[in-house]
């Protein structure tokens, strides 16, 4: 809602001067001085723009970026030219005076967030000249703008649209482009992209001041942020990057994917379809067909894991020279690494706290969900537009369970061709159907699906009407031994007795609370008996999570081999242990998920030959399946309990149908038969129909939602809060600490462990490098749970002695993706001022169980 009309007339007001429009102020040690101007700014801007345009192979310019894309990035901030902006902006000079500069004597600074701040205005202003320009400009900040005309007086009125009107005649004259020609929605997003990193970059240090070499600044500047070409070794061959040779599947993808295009590849788990996507990937880089890799996995563990093996990757293929020696992880704590970005690449800025600007690095590991924003309808998605393009895109454990990101996934594939990627599809669960919707209906016949030989790759090469087919040869089959049973009491008893034989025992159940209450009998039984018992899930705050991953890695991993004679041991845990960590199991037991999941749990069970010799005498490749009874699950609506919080309660039934009579399974030969009967398409009757049906409204439900989200004509959502999944629940970061000291310089952080922090509380003045280890410090105590299960809001001006190293939220859209408690001696999470932490949950926190919250009676 607009401000009444008579608090804002300017329309009779006189613009100050051009000259005098500031885009930026200046930190001093001693004070703070005006900055440049929002001209000079945005010729940095416009500059940084072409520079990195220059930089672009010549098929990805012809193919996104028109001429005059350099003058649509230099427009974007020519809505600072606006009184109240000028006036806040003001506010922050040292002896300032409020409104006695001439021009400003009614400016209102609060007015400015009544329409969204400066992007609107620059919509406003550009609209009637080029409108795909004024819409880039509009949305510069991650949000789309909707703006009032350009001479409204809540603006300035005629005086300073004037004063807008002349910097873009000026802009334009600099610059000697056209207003550019774009004829797609893809290349006004990728323009988009390019104009909003321009923008952060141009608002580094290096250019809070006028300075003499600009040009070679913005070259250096352009350097650092990361947009420098790679240099590929050249004819390095498979067995030189990986140190073993390819086997047949390898092979087969390596041969197929030799140009831009969509490829599949399904392949049992452990069968190295991880290298073969490498090398692909490294064939395209070595022809220059692309422009880097942008490896996608499921979860935040799952991509921690695959780091690792990208830096090797790229360690072998990347010269000397190079620059880009280690991918950037996306979502994680990549950004403590990273040089100064200006203003919203700071601690305490939407930039900074998110993946946005690791996926524009060359080489990047991170999550599906970072990839699928940038079709979605979020705050800066635009962004990971532009940071996919031209890339190799390795989608990685891909199933076939999940309708919601399956619809938000076929439009990502479309957009990721049509911005020149190659993208590799790597999955060992993936029925016909839905790779046929990945493939927007390329597959020759879907009806023969069922038949087609496993492993198979499928190819989509750039330009082709139909994919083909290629077997990958064939893989070992392993007979996996099968009981279902109802109740875990005689698997609790199982497990005590396979770990008492020495036994590396491995039980997944379906939500932490379950994995919580499973621990704490078997901890208790086992201590009584010399086992080693573990509990691995998300709700551990990162520095204890990182410890526990690392501790049973090393104990069922591949470097374990001298520890597992020592003695048996119990590691319980939830979805991370079945596709995250390598880890390898004697015995599993695990709570019924959909079969997809399910094989992706055994895929843990005897997952290392080389510890064969190893096992005990009696251990056999076994798992047992924790399910409700199935003619209860026929009758009883919440048969399923918590499991049917995560997974639809139809596909349980229908995985129950196929496991509950089975004694054995053959893996991988098994894998497509068993995929596509769960999730093959029938009629149902009772119960069974209800659960279908509900089912079918939920998917419904969510395609709307993945629909509306990739949508562009409705209102932006910001990214934190945005699912892109079934069962996604919005989640928030929460510090937890010991206690809190306040001086008069300093806030001291006491963390759980008995390390301390002290927080210096000079606002602006610390120096870039210090707030990243800050931050570092701070983010490595904190647990990522659901929101509404986490401690109640703090207001976050009770907290701006945090804003230097955090994000604590967006004035604009609500965001509040950080919350901050005490743990008492107890274990009790209590609010910072010592009081219950929530008014609807029990929160406690332990390093031995982790975060729990018990909702209140």
């Amino acid at each position: 809602m607009l401000p009444p009309k008579e608090s804002l007339s300017l329309k009779k007001q006189n613009a100050i001067k051009l000259a005098d429009c500031l885009a930026k102020t200046l930190n001093l040690p001693e004070k703070v001085i005006a900055g440049l101007t929002v001209e000079e700014h945005c010729k940095i801007v416009g500059k940084i723009a072409r520079e990195i345009v220059k930089r672009m192979p010549g098929w990805l310019k012809e193919a996104l970026f028109p001429a005059g894309v350099s003058l649509t990035a230099a427009v974007h901030d020519v809505g600072k030219v606006s009184p109240h902006f000028q006036e806040k902006l003001r506010r922050n000079i040292s002896e300032y005076v409020f409104n006695s500069m001439p021009g400003l004597e009614k400016a209102e600074p609060n007015f400015d967030k009544e329409y969204k701040g400066h992007a609107t205005v620059s919509k406003a202003a550009l609209k009637d000249i080029h409108e795909i320009t004024a819409e880039i400009a509009g949305k510069h900040h991650g949000y789309s703008a909707v703006c009032s005309e350009a001479d409204a007086e809540i603006y300035g009125g005629q005086e300073w649209q004037k004063r807008r009107k002349e910097l873009i005649v000026n802009l334009k004259k600099y610059f000697n482009e056209p207003w550019p020609e774009i004829n797609s929605d893809l290349q006004s997003e990728t323009i988009a992209g390019l104009t909003c990193v321009s923008d952060w970059i141009g608002s580094g240090d290096t250019f809070l001041r006028v300075i003499e070499n600009t040009d070679a600044n913005i070259i250096s500047s352009v350097n650092s942020a990361g947009f420098v070409k790679p240099q590929i070794k050249k004819n390095l061959s498979f067995k030189e990057i990986f140190s073993f040779s390819p086997h047949e599947a390898q092979v087969k993808l390596i041969e197929a994917a030799n140009r831009r295009g969509v490829y599949t590849l399904e392949a049992p788990m452990g069968m190295g379809k991880t290298e073969a996507a490498l090398f692909a990937a490294y064939q395209m880089l070595e022809k220059e067909q692309a422009t880097g890799i942008y490896f996608a996995l499921p979860t935040m563990l799952t991509s921690n894991k695959i780091w690792e093996r990208m830096n090797n990757f790229l360690a072998v293929i990347l010269d000397e020279s190079s620059v880009h020696k280690k991918s950037l992880l996306v979502h994680s704590l990549a950004w403590l690494a990273a040089g100064n970005m200006g203003a919203d690449a700071e601690p305490g800025q939407a930039w900074f706290n998110s993946g946005k600007r690791g996926i524009l690095a060359p080489f990047a590991v991170g999550t599906l969900d970072q990839a699928l924003m940038a079709v979605l309808n979020v705050k800066h998605n635009f962004v990971r537009t532009l940071g996919l393009m031209g890339k190799v895109v390795i989608l990685d454990e891909i199933h076939s369970y999940d309708s919601y990101t399956g619809t938000i996934l076929d439009e990502l594939v479309t957009t990721l061709k049509q911005l020149k990627c190659t993208v590799i599809i790597l999955s060992a669960t993936l029925t016909g159907e839905r790779k046929n919707k990945i493939l927007a209906g390329n597959i020759a016949d879907i009806n023969e699906y069922k038949k087609m030989p496993y492993p198979l790759i499928t190819s989509l090469p750039e330009g082709a009407q139909k994919a083909e087919e290629i077997p990958a040869g064939s893989s070992e089959n392993n007979t996996v031994i099968i009981k279902t049973l109802n109740n875990h009491e005689q698997a609790i008893e199982e497990a005590l007795l396979r770990a008492e034989r020495n036994e590396q025992v491995l039980w997944i159940e379906n939500t932490v609370s379950a994995a919580q209450d499973i621990f704490k009998i078997l901890s208790s039984r086992a201590s009584e008996m010399s086992i080693k018992c573990g509990l691995v899930h998300s709700r551990f705050i990162k520095k204890q999570r990182e410890k526990n991953e690392t501790l049973w890695v090393q104990l069922y991993g591949k470097e374990g081999k001298l520890q597992r004679k020592e003695q048996g041991r119990i590691l319980i845990g939830t979805q991370v242990l079945e596709q995250s960590l390598d880890i390898d199991a004697d015995f599993l037991i695990t709570r019924l998920c959909p079969s997809d999941m399910l094989l992706q749990r055994m895929g843990r069970l005897w997952r290392h030959k080389d510890n064969d010799s190893l096992r005990p005498e009696k251990a056999r490749r076994e798992t047992w399946i924790i399910a409700p009874d199935y003619k209860k699950t026929l009758t009883e609506k919440d048969a399923f309990e918590e499991s049917a919080l995560v997974y639809a309660p139809y596909i349980l039934l229908r995985t129950l149908e196929i496991w509950k009579e089975k004694k054995e399974a053959v893996i991988p030969g098994q894998i497509r038969e068993i995929i596509e009967n769960t999730y093959s398409e029938r009629n149902d009757e009772g119960l069974a129909a209800r659960y279908k049906q509900e089912l079918e409204n939920k998917r419904d439900e969510l395609k709307g939602k993945a629909l509306a989200g990739i949508s562009k004509g409705l209102k932006t959502l910001p990214d934190n809060n945005t699912g892109t999944r079934y069962s996604e629940i919005d989640n928030t970061d929460v510090l937890l600490l010991k206690s809190i000291d306040y001086t008069d310089n300093e806030v001291i952080l006491h963390f759980l462990d008995g390390s301390s922090l002290a927080l210096p509380k000079a606002r602006g003045k610390i120096k870039p490098s210090e707030r990243r280890k800050y931050s570092a410090q701070i983010i490595m105590n904190t647990v990522s749970v659901s929101e509404k299960k986490a401690p109640d809001f703090i207001a976050k001006d009770k907290l701006l002695w945090l804003a230097d190293y955090v994000y604590l939220g967006d004035d604009f859209d609500r965001e509040h993706p950080f919350r901050i408690a005490l743990v008492s001696a107890a274990d009790e999470i209590m609010s910072i001022y010592n009081s219950e932490a929530s008014g609807k949950y029990r929160l406690s926190y332990s390093n031995i169980k982790g975060y729990t919250a018990l909702k209140k009676k």
